[in-house]
This record gives structure tokens, sequence and C-alpha cells, in this order.
């Protein structure tokens, strides 16, 4: 027990000496240590402080070379400055000496323009007394002519105001001529280079009508089967039909003749089925006239539906496509009305296209514009009218109804495709070939045409030629100046705008010949 406590004694001491020991062994080695960490922390702040010295000394020298960069520029600048003060300055000074001199000189004009002045008023006070005598002079000379002459002052103004008018009316009406050529120069030049692409691009066909159509037939021994005993078969065939059927001498071919297209078309139709047939006798003639008239009627549907779809024209009434088709078998001045209204159609849409409008409307006017002219009825108002009362009742645009109305001018035009069908209609029916009139209105055109040019004076004779498209008027050289002629080529053709209708245009030609006869003995 004893020998047991002692030995943990000795063990005890020996730690508690090991711990005492150690611990000042430690305690050393950190005094070591602290002293090297001291040691190099002295360094380090040495080192930074000769570093921020070296820093600071460089920073410095930078400043100062910056400092003296931006003196020289200032420097340099205000010696640019001074400079353009200088100049401006030595400007100044010569402007201040150049308008000295000036105000000198304006000094010395201003008094060289008072000695004038006076100069001149002197000269002044003798024109108003030289006016004075001269004025007595003219009144003197006034009575002395008056007393020649028989007439007043007032008189002889007259007259002399008479001839300055008359003087003033020929340079106007001359300038007005200039004035008026001019126009047609600069500005239909555009507007004929685009109707002639129109009329170039348009492909038309060409399709003359007469009043009388051919019959053909194999022989003959058939004239006699149509004539029938006592003639009753001709007689209810031309009752049926409304047409006149001339059998002659003519061989193989029998003539029906009528104004009526569609009655002419449904007797040539007729004809040749009851000839197929044979049996002719006035109950079948009847029944066949009555069938054709009715495949006629659909003909005619069939016509005008194939046009507005040719044409590509939509929504068109079923009546107005009736009266399309009706066109077919009218002829105006000898021309087909539908071969006309579609060659319309085609030169609108090409125009309105040309000139940037609605094409389709174009058409549309151009096909409809006669179709007053197929009106079943015999109507008491131009066929353009009629035509455009035909649009509005059946729903076409207010457009197309004006243009339709306005293509013969008795409407006034509120379209901007109204002037374009005209144009178009006149274009088609004015070419030549297109059309042909009859002989009586013909001659009747050209003796009116003659016979307008004849009521001015002066005028010797007139002659109307190239089918009435040329006027040429002769007149009198000894009454008759060459300025008057000019005028009176002017006043013709105005005239004849105002008092008369005809297609296309008319050239008026005065002629003033003058002509010195002597003889030799």
């Amino acid at each position: 027990m004893d020998t047991t406590v002692y030995i943990i004694l000795f063990a005890f001491v020996g730690i508690v000496a090991g711990f005492l020991v150690g611990r000042m062994a430690l305690k050393k080695s950190y005094a070591s240590k602290e002293s090297d960490i001291a040691e190099k922390s002295k360094l380090l702040v040495k080192e930074a402080e000769i570093e921020a010295e070296n820093i600071k000394k460089n920073k410095i020298l930078e400043a100062k070379e910056r400092f003296l960069k931006l003196r020289e520029e200032f420097e340099e600048e205000s010696n640019k400055k001074k400079a353009i003060i200088i100049s401006n300055e030595n400007k100044i000074k010569q402007r201040e000496q150049a308008l000295s001199k000036q105000f000198e000189q304006n000094k010395r004009t201003e008094a060289e323009l008072d000695s004038v002045k006076e100069n001149l008023n002197a000269q002044m006070e003798i024109m108003k007394k030289r006016k004075e005598e001269l004025d007595k002079i003219r009144q003197q000379q006034v009575e002395i002519l008056e007393k020649i002459s028989s007439l007043t002052a007032d008189e002889a103004r007259e007259q002399l105001v008479e001839t300055l008018k008359d003087e003033a009316r020929s340079k106007a009406s001359s300038h007005i001529k200039e004035i008026i050529e001019e126009s047609k120069l600069t500005a239909t030049k555009e507007a004929k280079k685009i109707v002639l692409q129109t009329i170039q691009r348009t492909a038309t066909e060409h399709a003359i009508e007469n009043c009388v159509s051919i019959f053909n037939i194999e022989s003959d021994d058939i004239k006699g089967k149509i004539i029938g005993r006592e003639g009753r078969n001709i007689r209810a065939l031309e009752a049926a039909t409304g047409v006149e059927i001339i059998v002659d001498d003519t061989p193989e071919a029998i003539i029906i003749s009528g104004f009526d297209p569609v009655r002419r078309e449904v007797a040539r139709l007729s004809l040749h089925r009851l000839v197929q047939d044979g049996r002719i006798h006035p109950a079948r003639i009847e029944e066949i006239v009555a069938k054709t008239a009715k495949n006629i009627d659909d003909e005619i549907v069939e016509i005008g539906e194939k046009t507005v779809i040719e044409l590509g024209i939509h929504g068109v009434h079923p009546e107005l496509i009736k009266m399309v088709g009706r066109m077919r078998f009218r002829s105006s001045y000898g021309q087909n009305l539908l071969q006309h209204s579609r060659e319309v159609a085609k030169l609108c849409a090409t125009l309105a296209a040309e000139l940037g409008l609605n094409a389709k409307m174009a058409k549309r006017a151009g096909l409809l514009h006669d179709i007053g002219k197929v009106w079943p009825e015999e109507p008491e108002q131009p066929h353009a009218i009629l035509g455009m009362e035909l649009a509005k009742k059946y729903k076409e645009h207010p457009d197309v109804c004006n243009a339709i109305g306005a293509h013969h001018d008795e409407v006034e035009m509120t379209a901007m495709i109204s002037p374009i069908i005209q144009a178009c209609d006149a274009i088609s029916g004015s070419r030549p070939g297109a059309r042909r009139e009859v002989m009586e209105s013909y001659i009747r055109r050209l003796k009116e045409l003659e016979a307008l040019a004849l009521e001015f004076d002066g005028v010797n004779k007139c002659y109307a030629i190239q089918a009435g498209r040329e006027l040429r008027v002769i007149v009198d050289a000894d009454s008759v100046s060459d300025q008057r002629a000019g005028d009176m080529s002017f006043e013709i053709s105005q005239k004849i705008e105002r008092d008369m209708q005809y297609p296309g245009q008319i050239k008026v030609t005065v002629i003033r010949e003058m002509r010195s006869i002597a003889y030799a003995k």
C-alpha cells in the first residue's frame, strides 16, 4: 500500500516536472518566432516606405510633364486667338477707312445731285412753258382740222378708238390662236402617245352589216315553192317576220330586205328550215317562224353571256346581258354594234390602265355605252340618256351610268372614266372604214358644212373634201387680208363645233389667192 502511494507520487511529480519543462521550452520557441516576425515586419514596412517614395516621385514627375504640356497648348491657342484678333482689328480699320472715303464721296455726290436737281427744275419750268405753247398750237391745229374734215375731235377720237379696237381684236385673235396651237402641241403630246399605244395594243375585228341578207338556194325551182300559189306563201312569210322577201331573176339567191337585223335573221333561218323540210305553206311558215324566233332569243342570251365572259365582266343583270346579245344583230352606220362595243370596251380598259384608273369599270362602261340603241321600243330620247336610265334601273355603278349618259355630251361628265368612254367611242367609230353612212345623210352633212362656211363675208367658194373631214374655203383676196384669213379659219372651226355633229375632226383650210393680170398688146 505504501509502495503504491510512493509510486503514484513519484509519477505525479514526474508529470508535473515534464509539464513545466515543456512549457518553458514552448515559451522559448514562441519568443524566438515573435522575434523573427517582428524583424520581417520591420523589413516589409521599410520596403513599402521605399516603394511609396518612388511612386510619389514618379507621380510628381508625370504631373509636372502634364502641366508643361497643357501650358504649351494654352500658349499656342492664345497665340492663335491673338492673331485672329489682330487680323480682325486690321480689317475693321480698313473698313473704317473705306467707309470714310465712301462718306466723303457721298457728300460730293450729294452736292452734285443738288446741282443737277436745280438744273432739272429749271429745265422742267422751260418744258412746262413749251408744253403750254404746244397745247395752244395743238388746239389751233385741231380747230383747223375740224374745219377741213368737218369732224369734231370727239368723232375723230371715236374713229381712232374703233380702229384700235379692230387692231386689238385681230391681235387678240392671233394671240389666242397661237396659244391654242401651243396648248395642243404641249398638252396632247402625251395623250396622243397613250391613245396610240392603246389602239396598237387592242386587236380589232371589222364587220360591216347591210340592210339586206342573201339566202342561197340550190335551184331556181325552189323559188316557186317559196312564192306559193298566188303568192300566199311569201305574203305569209313577210307578215310573220316583218321583212320584205325579194324573189327576182338573181340566180340561186333570194334577197331578204329589212332594217331590223333580228327580223332578217329570223326570216333567213326560217327559209332555211322550210326549204330543208320541203313543206311550205302558211300554217307551217307561222310555226317555223315562231320556233326560229324563240331560238334567236335563246341565241341572243347566249351571245350576251359569251361576250361578258370573254371580256371578264361579272355581275351584269340578265336583262343587260340580253341587250348585249341583241347588239350582234344591230348595226350603226354599217358598223356592227356588238363588235363596236367590244372594241370600245377593250380600248377603254387599256386606256384606263395607262392613266391609272379603274380598268374593269371602264371596260364595263365601254361595253354598255350603246345599250340604248337596242331597246325594243321606239324611244323619244337620245340613246345615251336611255342607256343611262337602263343602267340605273339595273343597279349599275353611278360612274358607269354617268359614262353611258355623257359619251355624247347629253349630260355633264362627273366620273373620271366618262371622257375615256367618249374618246374610245370616237376612236372606234371615226377610224377610216369603220362605218358607212346612208348616202342621203352623208350628202346632207356635206352640204350643211359648205353652207356654213359660205355664210362668212368674203367667201367665194367652199368645198368639203376627204369624206367631209376637210373643208377648203376660197376667199376674195381684195376683201380678205392675210390676217383676216387666219382669223376666219379659226371662226369657221368654232362655228362648226357649235352648230354641227360629226365624227372625228374637220380640218378647215382658208385659201387666199392673189392674182395680177396684165395684157401685152
